[in-house]
């Protein structure tokens, strides 16, 4: 994506609390009608973000633009956009149908166009007829529904969702994931996420920007984050990853081979290496994409090893499998139909396996 095509430019922005830099010269472009997710650790500056496109920050050097227009003069509730918090910040003393009407009070609309607004947020929701309840009478996942339509219902060019199903548990939170994704293409307007929660981002997002430290270490989509991490730093976020130091062998123009700790020397794609001779690099495989089997397989990428934990997880099982070489054991997982996961796991600890792995599913990554 260009500048030219952005819905929001966020172009070179930063932001000091004093001494402290919260937000390292960012620059992210966001199109229009993008579910857009900002992934990163508590303290990343992914909440500072939010907040400065919503106004509620000012920025200290840059400059933030939507739909084309700049927004540093303009106060937050001249916007286009509304927000929603992980705290719902539903009224206790209103009924649904007020709380949703909330935001319309100052328009001056005839009662009859409100509750003609409210019942569609309603149905758009999947609380029809649950107008004149009061607020205390719903439950967690049905208050989160109740402050998205309070925000939608102004309309918005752009939805900003601050950790919106942290307060959920597990199951409804899960069904919030998909709920929220069907709404989002349902109004068709920009949404800007924030979460702490990678496999949340990943189910929600048409890309993400993964922050750390006040910058922002990738943008891309959910697979190309998880298949293809830029860093180690991204690699480490996204999922779980093995990583081994390893080295470049290249044998002229027309081959190359990676020499790995613990996992010997091995050839690769001759595309797959930018990297010189002899150049320091640190491969890594993500614990799915190890097969694991209790005889030598016919490839080149195998290596001996003992599984030293075990965990059966339903329809898949993680594995620690100890191999010569590596200090640390490798993570494998494994569907538990496949006879090498049965294998290992009836035979427990110390069950002596192979792992191998396919040269497309290898990720280098530059030096240490």
């Amino acid at each position: 994506m260009t500048h030219a095509d952005a819905f929001i430019l966020i172009d070179r922005v930063s932001k000091f609390f004093g001494a402290f830099q919260a937000v390292d010269e960012i620059s992210i472009d966001i199109g229009k009608g993008e579910f857009f997710s900002l992934l990163g650790a508590s303290g990343c500056g992914k909440t500072t973000l939010l907040r400065m496109l919503a106004g509620f920050e000012s920025t200290t050097k840059g400059e933030i633009y939507i739909d084309g227009q700049p927004m540093s003069d303009v106060p937050p509730h001249r916007r286009p956009v509304n927000m929603v918090f992980q705290s719902y910040a539903i009224f206790p003393h209103l009924s649904v149908a007020d709380n949703i009407a909330y935001g319309l009070r100052k328009k001056k609309l005839p009662r009859a166009k409100r509750r003609e607004m409210v019942d569609e947020m309603l149905e758009l929701i999947k609380l029809p007829g649950y107008g004149d309840r009061k607020a205390t009478q719903l439950s967690g996942g049905q208050r989160q529904r109740i402050a998205l339509a309070r925000a939608l219902i102004l309309r918005p060019k752009v939805l900003l969702l601050d950790e919106p199903l942290g307060a959920l548990d597990k199951q409804l939170r899960e069904q919030m994931q998909l709920e929220l994704r069907a709404l989002q293409r349902q109004v068709g307007i920009t949404f800007v996420f924030v979460t702490h929660d990678q496999e949340e981002a990943l189910t929600l997002s048409d890309r993400i920007a993964v922050m750390a430290g006040g910058k922002v270490l990738q943008v891309d989509t959910p697979e190309g984050l998880y298949e293809s991490p830029k860093t180690r730093a991204v690699a480490s976020f996204i999922g779980n990853m093995n990583f081994f130091p390893a080295t470049v062998r290249r044998n002229g123009a027309a081959s190359a081979a990676i020499e790995a700790e613990g996992l010997g020397t091995f050839p690769m794609p001759i595309e797959n290496i930018t990297q010189p001779d002899g150049a320091p690099v640190q491969v890594a495989l993500r614990p799915e994409k190890f097969s694991l089997t209790p005889e030598k397989p016919d490839t080149a990428h195998a290596v001996a090893g003992k599984v030293c934990e075990a965990a059966y997880l339903g329809e898949r099982s993680h594995f620690h499998v100890a191999i010569e070489g590596k200090e640390t054991p490798i993570a494998v997982s494994t569907p538990n139909q496949s006879r090498g996961g049965r294998e290992a796991r009836e035979q427990g600890i110390g069950a002596q396996v192979w792992l191998s792995w396919s040269p497309e599913s290898i990720v280098i990554l530059q030096g240490d």
